[in-house]
C-alpha cells in the first residue's frame, strides 16, 4: 500500500510526525507532501494568483508553499503522477475538526481533494483543552488510538467522493470510552461569541469564539461524541445537493 501523508499544520508539525509513525505500521511506502507553513483555516482553497513552489527534502518528502489542497494536487498530478497513492491520510491536526469546522479545515479539505481524485482519504484531528494549547497540545490520545481506529478503514471501500473524518477527544488514552460512528454536528450560530477589544493604539479588533453545541437525541453527532469521551468517526460526502428541494424548485420554475 502506498500512503500519502499531508496536513494543514505544516511539514514540520508534531502531528504529522506522529501520523508517519502510525502509517508505517501499515506500510513502508510512505510519501509526505505537506504545506511548508501552517495553513489552518484555509479550507478547500486553491492558490491561483501567485506561483506555488515545491521543496524536496528527500526522495519521498516534499513541502509546498501553498494550501493543503495545493499540496494534494501537486502530489497527485506531479510528484506522484507515476506512482499514485492508494490512501491519503491528513493530519494529525492540532485541534478538533467537528461540525461545520470541516468546511473551514485545511486538514479535512486535503482529504476532500483526495476523495475528489478517487483516492481513499481519511482526516485525523486531536482535540485539546484550554490547559494544553499551542506547542503543548498533547497527542497522547491519538498516539494510543490512531492505529486501532485506522485498521478497519485503510482498506475500506469508500463510496465515490466520500471520506472519513476522525476526531480524538482531549483526554488521556485510558479515559477514552471507545470509538463511536456518528454524523456531523452543528453549533448554534445564533449565539456565536465575538469578543471585541481595543489595541494599544485605540483600534478595535475581534476574537471569534465557538458557539454552544446543538444537542441532538441520543447525542448522535461528532460534537457530542467527543464531549462524551469517545473517538468520533464520521463519514462525509462531497455532494452538497439538497435533494429534498429539487422537486419543489422544479415546480416553482414550471
Amino acid at each position: 500500500m502506498r500512503i500519502l501523508l499531508t496536513n494543514d499544520d505544516g511539514v514540520n508539525a508534531r502531528g504529522l510526525e506522529l501520523l508517519e509513525t502510525v502509517a508505517r505500521t501499515f506500510s513502508d511506502d510512505i510519501w509526505i507532501v505537506a504545506p511548508a507553513d501552517e495553513q489552518s483555516g484555509t479550507g478547500h482553497s486553491l492558490t491561483l494568483t501567485v506561483p506555488v513552489r515545491v521543496r524536496r527534502h528527500d526522495d519521498r518528502r516534499f513541502s509546498v508553499t501553498g494550501t493543503p489542497t495545493d499540496a494534494v494536487m501537486l502530489a497527485l498530478a506531479h510528484i506522484m503522477k507515476d506512482s499514485p497513492p492508494d490512501l491519503i491520510l491528513s493530519g494529525i491536526n492540532r485541534g478538533a475538526n467537528l461540525g461545520e469546522d470541516v468546511t473551514y479545515s485545511g486538514t479535512v479539505s486535503a482529504a476532500m481533494e483526495g476523495a475528489l481524485a478517487g483516492v481513499r482519504s481519511i482526516a485525523l484531528s486531536q482535540g485539546y483543552s484550554r490547559e494544553g494549547m499551542g506547542d503543548t497540545v498533547p497527542f497522547a490520545a491519538a498516539q494510543a488510538w490512531a492505529e486501532r481506529v485506522l485498521a478497519p478503514l485503510v482498506e475500506f471501500d469508500m463510496p465515490a467522493r466520500s471520506l472519513v473524518n476522525i476526531n480524538f477527544p482531549a483526554l488521556p488514552p485510558e479515559q477514552i470510552q471507545g470509538i463511536r460512528i456518528c454524523r456531523q454536528g452543528i453549533r448554534d450560530y445564533g449565539r456565536l461569541r465575538i469578543v471585541q477589544r481595543k489595541d494599544p493604539r485605540g483600534y478595535e479588533y475581534f476574537w471569534f469564539g465557538l458557539a454552544p453545541v446543538v444537542q441532538t437525541p441520543g447525542h448522535s453527532t461528532d460534537l457530542e461524541t467527543v464531549a462524551d469521551g469517545y473517538i468520533a468517526v464520521t463519514p462525509l460526502h462531497l455532494d452538497l445537493t439538497h435533494d429534498a428541494s429539487l422537486a419543489t424548485l422544479k415546480d416553482r420554475f414550471g
